[in-house]
């Protein structure tokens, strides 16, 4: 017998519609048994919300998040707004509410610590949105490399490089203050999926070694028009060392000219090399060291029905998936974590956390000059 979830969404902008459409589309890509329902969406204001309700489709909405939070019809809060996320999340969390959270989870990591411990005391399945790895091209890869098709993993460099923060003359927002967004700019914002993905194909970090930088000092504020400081990083490289003995580097950055969604790792072994760029998310190169000698060579593997996940959305080899697609994927496995279909929710509240201690680790580094033990 089917069931309904009702889903309450918080937040409208570019992740709120992302949820919206996986929302509507999740069921019938899957097959759900329990499908979900667009319930109510909660903005700024109810002029907004109203508007919002209407064009993306849920049946009722608010000006107030926190009678989102509050219905009693509501089984699912989806967080979209900008940091903090602190006190939405706390309070969906005391009203019994499970929660799907975008990153980065929280302004601090003793935020973030609160949080996995309401939801853990509260029993509620928490998750928070790393949603990269979700393509079938990244579970691929993580395959391949759990099958041993790489031998034995001896590095990783993993890159998240945008430009939309590149033009010195665009406003300060909430992304570079301290008081919204934490010590971590960058760093937090981008550097949060570099780390999520490590982690999910490798294994965790166990100690950094960091340097971070404000690339435009000052911009202008958008209400006095005078030039203010920004409060965080634009861009930060770290050297890392996993727990399983594996070493490598992430950078990230907010400013780099020219990169639109330019998410991108190498993962090398002995016996391989896997190869994986966002911008081409459908596809990896892969290096075997087993191939022929007369045709070895980087291959390009198109993703297509015989890869996880694909065929659910395209029967066709050849047609790709999209940034939109990782989000359904990542609101099938939060309603499988909640009706019980699965117990290995990744990543959930604690998965979190670990990401903001590695971050935490990488400041520390950046003040202190040298190596500095995560967590």
């Amino acid at each position: 017998m089917s069931r309904e979830l009702r889903f309450g969404l918080i937040g409208a902008g570019f992740m709120g519609k992302a949820h919206a459409l996986a929302l509507h589309s999740v069921g019938a890509t899957f097959g759900l048994d329990t499908r979900p329902v667009a319930d109510m969406i909660a903005t700024s204001s109810d002029a907004s919300a109203a508007a919002a309700a209407k064009r993306l489709g849920f049946a009722r909405h608010t000006g107030d998040w926190r009678q989102l939070v509050t219905d009693p019809d509501i089984d699912v809060v989806t967080v979209c707004a900008p940091l903090p996320h602190r006190e939405m999340v706390l309070e969906a969390i005391a009203n019994g509410k499970h929660v799907l959270c975008e990153k980065p989870l929280a302004s601090t990591t003793d935020e973030a610590k609160e949080m996995q411990t309401a939801a853990e005391q509260a029993g509620v399945v928490c998750m928070v949105g790393l949603n990269y790895p979700k393509t079938p091209a990244s579970q691929f890869a993580r395959q391949l490399i759990a099958d041993g098709a790489l031998g034995e993993i001896v590095s990783l460099r993993c890159v998240h490089v945008e430009d939309f923060l590149a033009d010195p003359n665009l406003p300060i927002d909430w992304r570079m203050r301290q008081a919204e967004a934490g010590e971590a700019g960058a760093l937090g914002d981008l550097g949060s999926h570099c780390i999520g993905m490590s982690h999910w194909l490798l294994g965790p970090i166990r100690e950094v070694m960091a340097e971070t930088r404000i690339v435009h000092t000052q911009r202008p504020d958008p209400d006095s028009g005078e030039h203010v400081a920004v409060e965080n990083d634009d861009q930060a490289e770290l050297l890392v060392r996993f727990e399983n003995g594996v070493t490598g580097s992430l950078y990230v950055s907010r400013v780099g000219t020219g990169h639109k969604m330019g998410l991108s790792y190498e993962v090398v072994g002995t016996e391989g090399t896997i190869v994986f760029d966002q911008e081409r998310l459908s596809e990896i190169q892969f290096y075997s060291r087993q191939d022929d000698p007369r045709t070895q060579g980087f291959r390009r593997i198109p993703i297509g029905p015989a890869h996880p996940d694909y065929g659910d959305f395209c029967p066709a080899p050849g047609h790709g998936t999209g940034y939109n697609d990782t989000i359904t994927v990542e609101v099938r496995d939060m309603i499988a974590a909640i009706t019980g279909d699965t117990a290995d929710l990744w990543p959930d509240f604690a998965d979190a956390v670990y990401v903001h201690r590695v971050i935490d680790a990488a400041l520390e580094s950046v003040k202190a000059g040298r190596w500095c033990k995560v967590g």
